[in-house]
């Protein structure tokens, strides 16, 4: 089957950077989106980041300008680079994909386990 690995994520003070990692592996064809998303306790689960498959990305209005999304499609792998993190980052970070596991074009979202990111004032 699928499985999406993130890494990358730990515990940072108000100011500081991370770089969340996102790796799909398994019985992959072809990969389309890939996205960020993020949960805070008590909160919904909202996208963070998404990057089409051709490239181009877009960003939620909260980490816009202090949030990169990249993928390196050889390595089948999304990549979060956070700065500037504030307390209100605090949150598990899901990585996310719509993959084809044939070359029937049909593709599922996969998720990840999350990785928990937290940012001290």
């Amino acid at each position: 089957q699928v499985q999406l690995e993130e890494s990358g994520g730990g515990s940072v003070q108000a100011g500081g950077s991370l770089r969340l990692s996102c790796a799909a592996s398994g019985r992959i064809f072809s990969i389309n989106g890939m996205g960020w998303y993020r949960q805070a306790p008590g909160k919904q689960r909202e996208l963070v980041a998404f990057i089409a498959g051709g490239g181009s990305a877009n960003y939620a209005d909260s980490v816009n300008g202090r949030c990169t999304i990249s993928r390196d499609n050889a390595k089948n792998t999304v990549y979060l680079q956070m700065n500037s993190l504030k307390p209100e980052d605090t949150a598990v970070y899901y990585c996310n994909a719509g993959i084809s596991t044939s070359s029937s074009g049909t593709y599922r979202p996969f998720w990840g386990q999350g990785t928990q990111v937290t940012v001290s004032s």
